[in-house]
């Protein structure tokens, strides 16, 4: 079993948003690296991390913060936040990213998630974010009006074989996991 602690970027520090809302950001450290490098002293060896600031708005704007921390760990890092073209995903892929999540792009671009999973397949991921059954994209922002057993139907499909499930009501919140959500995931 690996455990994935998780980093959120925004402005280049680590931060967590109470149930997706950028209003209700609370700011845990200036130095996401000092972060990491804990973790990783006390053995952990997977990392997940996301750029608040590219799911919002497609623009990678902590790559830097990304790259040094990439750089400075031996830690498995996968990476999701903005990921909406080949691109750009080939260039987390290319500093030794092991794995990129795509959020918006696998729910408004299925060519593009194709393309890339010819391309990496081990190294896709899906991030299947729900409020309320429904997956919203775009930083969490955006209903599709997709419900989450349509979609991972879709995904199933295409052989996806690593998804990550958030449901944004509870994320942040301390509430405790949504388990019958993840129940009924686990089924396809």
């Amino acid at each position: 079993m690996y455990i994935f602690p998780a980093i959120d970027l925004y402005d280049a520090k680590a931060v967590r948003l109470l149930k997706g809302d950028y209003e209700k950001m609370t700011v845990y450290s200036d130095n996401p690296l000092e972060i990491v490098r804990d973790f990783e002293k006390n053995g952990m060896t997977h990392m997940h991390m996301v750029d608040l600031e590219g799911a919002r708005s497609g623009e990678s704007r902590n790559y830097h913060v990304i790259a040094g921390i990439r750089e400075k760990t031996e830690l498995f890092i996968q990476l999701g936040g903005g990921i909406r073209s080949m691109e750009q995903a080939e260039k987390y892929l290319s500093i030794g990213v092991n794995r990129v999540i795509l959020g918006t792009a696998a729910v408004e671009d299925e060519g593009f998630l194709a393309e890339l999973l010819g391309k990496h397949r081990e190294k896709i991921a899906v991030g299947v974010d729900v409020m309320d059954g429904v997956v919203r994209t775009h930083g969490w922002k955006k209903s599709t009006g997709l419900r989450v057993q349509d979609f991972c139907e879709k995904l199933n499909a295409l052989n996806i074989r690593t998804v990550i499930a958030t449901d944004i009501s509870r994320d942040g919140a301390m509430r405790g996991t949504n388990i019958a959500l993840y129940e009924d995931l686990k089924n396809f």
